[in-house]
Parts: C-alpha cells; sequence; structure tokens
C-alpha cells in the first residue's frame, strides 16, 4: 500500500527517536478520567491498544508480553490459588492466569473502568471470556489504596501497569513504599512481577532504577526480558519474592510444570524460554550492578513523552 494512503500513529520513545506505526482504521478514541485511551488498527499488527500514546499490546505478539509476565511467577509459586491483578485492562492477563488450574480466585483491580469496558468490547480476542470466569473478580478502584486497606493475602501479584508519566495514574505503583505493601500483602511464599521497561542500550534509566529499588525490599529479585516488536525496543520485567526463586527452575522441570498446571496451549513460553529470559547481556549486567537510583514516592522516575 503507498505510504500516502496510511494514517500515522508514531509512538514517542525518547526525545530524538520513535515507532511509527501505520493506522488502518480508529476503533475507537477518547480521554478518560485518567489517561488518553485509543484502540486502532495498525497495519503490521493489526488491533493494538494505546495509552497516552503509549503502545500497551497489538494484537500479533500480545502473546508473548501476557505470558511471560504471567507464567514465570505462577510457576515459581509452588501452589498458586490467590491472585492480585494490578491492572491488566485487556484481560489478557486474567485470561493467562486463569489457564492454572490450582488458582482459586483472581481480583483485578484497575483504576480506570473506561479502558476496561473499552477493551471488552473491542479487544475479545485478549479476554477471550476471561471476565465471565466464576474465578474472576473484577473491581474499578486505585490498587494501591485497596493494599493499603485490605487484610488479604495472595500468593501471586501481578503488576501490569503502563509506565510512569507525570500526572499519569501510575506513577506511585513503582516505588519502594509501593513494594513494601505489595510484599505487606503476599504470603509466605508470595511472588510479584511486573513490566519493568525498556532495556534498549539507550534506555535502561528506568529499568535499572527499578531492580535497585526492588532489591531494598525483596530478598529475591529476578530481573528478565522478552523481544516484544510492536513496542520497537527489548523489553525488561521483573520478579521478586520473599523466598522462592525462578532461577531455581530448570528447562525440563519448567515443562513438567506447565503440563500438569496449565490448562490450555502457550505461544511463546516454556522451558527454553524460561531460561533464556533470564540470561541478561554483559552491558545491562554491569548497569544494573552500578544503578544507585532508589524510586520513592517523594522522588519518582517518570518516562519521557
Amino acid at each position: 500500500m503507498p505510504v500516502a494512503n496510511y494514517r500515522w500513529f508514531i509512538e514517542a520513545l525518547s526525545p530524538q527517536e520513535g515507532h511509527l506505526h501505520g493506522i488502518n482504521r480508529v476503533l475507537f478514541s477518547a480521554k478518560t478520567p485518567y489517561q488518553s485511551l485509543d484502540i486502532f488498527e495498525l497495519g503490521s499488527y493489526g488491533k493494538a491498544l494505546a495509552l497516552d500514546g503509549k503502545i500497551q499490546s497489538s494484537l500479533v505478539d500480545e502473546f508473548i508480553y501476557h505470558e511471560i509476565l504471567v507464567h514465570p511467577a505462577m510457576l515459581t509459586h509452588p501452589d498458586p490459588k490467590q491472585v492480585f491483578i494490578v491492572g491488566g485492562g485487556e484481560g489478557a492477563t486474567l485470561r493467562e492466569v486463569l489457564k492454572h488450574r490450582s488458582v482459586e480466585r483472581a481480583l483485578m483491580v484497575d483504576i480506570d473502568e473506561e479502558v476496561v469496558r473499552q477493551c471488552q468490547e473491542h479487544l475479545p480476542e485478549w479476554h477471550q471470556g476471561a471476565f465471565d470466569d466464576p474465578r474472576c473478580e473484577l473491581r474499578f478502584l486505585d490498587a494501591r489504596r485497596y493494599l493499603e486497606e485490605t487484610s488479604e493475602r495472595f500468593d501471586v501479584i501481578i503488576i501490569d501497569i503502563s509506565e510512569p508519566i507525570e500526572e499519569g495514574p501510575s506513577y506511585l505503583l513503582f516505588t519502594k513504599e509501593f513494594y513494601e505493601i505489595v510484599k505487606a500483602r503476599l504470603n509466605p511464599q508470595g511472588v510479584i512481577s511486573l513490566q519493568a521497561g525498556p532495556i534498549s542500550i539507550a534506555h535502561l534509566s528506568f529499568f535499572s532504577a527499578l531492580h535497585k529499588t526492588l532489591c531494598l525490599v525483596f530478598p529475591v529479585v529476578r530481573p528478565y526480558w522478552a523481544s516484544i516488536p510492536s513496542f520497537a525496543l527489548p523489553w525488561g520485567f521483573s520478579l521478586a519474592s520473599k523466598e522462592v526463586d525462578p532461577q531455581g527452575l530448570v528447562p525440563t522441570m519448567v515443562d513438567k510444570l506447565i503440563a500438569e498446571q496449565i490448562k490450555g496451549d502457550l505461544r511463546y513460553y516454556d522451558g527454553i524460554t524460561h531460561e533464556l529470559s533470564f540470561l541478561l547481556p554483559k552491558h545491562i549486567r554491569k548497569r544494573l550492578a552500578e544503578e544507585e537510583r532508589i524510586i520513592e514516592d517523594n522522588h519518582p522516575l517518570f518516562i519521557w513523552v
């Protein structure tokens, strides 16, 4: 198709760098009380969700993001029954959690009801009916406040939120104080996982500061990564726990656990992928070791927009 026939969406990655997407059609676009919301069909990646101008997931490769966010944490825990999802508007994180036979309750708390409702309508390929599962409990609240006020304990907490931007809804969910709240809501063998921003050589500051912050709160912190094409950059994740360690799982053990515990097919994650994901290049390991920045409520870290 000639370039002139496309409408274009430019996702700014920095003041000097961006990812250009051709748009076939816009399905929904609005400003919610918390953020800008766009759902469109991209020429290369199919339907996609963008919040505040940042691609959150696309039809072609969302399985990579959601499988690698969910399953390492779920399989690291010996018997995950109670799961808390922070954010996760598309419902795909919920979908992957509910593939685990052991799960008795999956509580998803998202502050932005409009995002969830529009994803339910326009992105059924993501949630695949997960919101109708009797184990699902959906609430539209401030997740940090909920965790501060509840006495509940969870086996796994999965934090699936957009990167922190100034005046956005999520920046207080990336701080030392928030992770201390999360840790207090975990059972003894509890595990958390979260997306931790880009890990390209020019965009490591958020990933490394987040790692340093998590290490002050949790005894076990394991950074990992995946290549997600629609994000344009390699992407970082982190798993943290009170005692259990994902790197104790060898590929054959992961494959055995998948066969025993997961109902349904996985397209990305298996034992070999698990092992690969926790292997970081030398320059990234060096940056993590040298990082001194700590993200705190009164000293937040914002990404560029």
